[in-house]
């Protein structure tokens, strides 16, 4: 039996002015397209980016989701113009606005399949916030990252409670603090992003990554994203529990029989894919 497909209005064009939605064999790909101001956030792109990535986390025919940036830039952080507009916001307006953004990443974060970021240019303020939304992120080595809030006079505030799980409290204080920007291979040693390549080995890259994935099964690897998210945050006595009871369940469903039997078999496991 086929997997349901993806509902057809994630894929509809007229549904998004600031996205492009296509498909990579096996993954759904969400690129930012606002190239001429280095995909910065507005209002607009940060609701259809919310409202894809729910769509698409409950999409049964994909298995990865790849998030990109148009042009030169992953993503600048914030546009000027949706700035400008906050200076006459109230504080109960900016609460609401700041709330979407906050939902925004969570939407990523909670997406059930991976997300594998494909990072180049520009990676400030809140671009720097999407890569820690990021399951799995790949740089390009010319991309410059910033927490750069605090020369604005504010700070990271909505993509702190994602990026400081990310890359921890003593690194996130020096990068707050100093708003400075920093290479790629910085990122890479604090643990905002996990491999680091030349700019034309990129694409490349995430390839092999959706590849890797392709071999794997998908609920395994749902359970999995959720266990590596969670798990650290609960008590002792709930981990042990819910760890016990994921892996029981997973050993005895369809999935996990079949993947148990072909490394016993010596055999792949009907799920595996290589059409990436």
């Amino acid at each position: 039996m086929s997997a349901p497909e993806t509902p057809r209005e994630t894929w509809d064009e007229d549904a998004y002015q600031h996205l492009r939605l296509s498909r990579q064999g096996l993954a759904a790909v969400v690129t930012l397209n606002r190239p001429e101001l280095h995909n910065a956030f507005n209002e607009r792109l940060i609701g259809e980016i919310g409202r894809a990535f729910e769509r698409l986390s409950e999409a049964e025919d994909i298995r990865a989701v790849v998030l990109r940036g148009a042009g030169k830039s992953f993503c600048a952080g914030a546009d000027l113009n949706w700035m400008r507009a906050s200076l006459d916001f109230t504080h109960d307006e900016n609460i609401a606005d700041a709330l979407k953004l906050a939902d925004m990443l969570r939407a990523i974060d909670t997406c059930r399949h991976p997300v594998i970021g494909r990072i180049h240019g520009a990676a400030l303020g809140g671009g720097a916030g999407l890569t820690a939304v990021c399951d799995i992120a790949i740089a390009a080595e010319e991309t410059r990252f910033g927490f750069t809030e605090a020369r604005l006079g504010i700070a990271p505030a909505v993509i702190s409670q994602f990026v400081v799980p990310k890359i921890g409290p003593s690194h996130a204080r020096a990068l707050f603090l100093t708003a400075e920007r920093f290479d790629a291979h910085r990122a890479l040693a604090i643990g905002l992003v996990h491999q680091v390549v030349p700019p034309d080995q990129l694409d490349a890259a995430v390839t092999r990554t959706l590849s890797e994935i392709g071999q794997n099964g998908p609920a395994g690897v749902r359970a999995a994203k959720t266990l590596a998210r969670t798990v650290s945050a609960l008590p002792a006595d709930e981990a042990r529990q819910t760890t016990a009871a994921t892996i029981a369940s997973l050993r005895v469903s369809p999935e996990g029989q079949e993947g148990i039997r072909a490394f016993l078999e010596k055999r792949r496991a009907i799920w595996a894919r290589d059409d990436v």
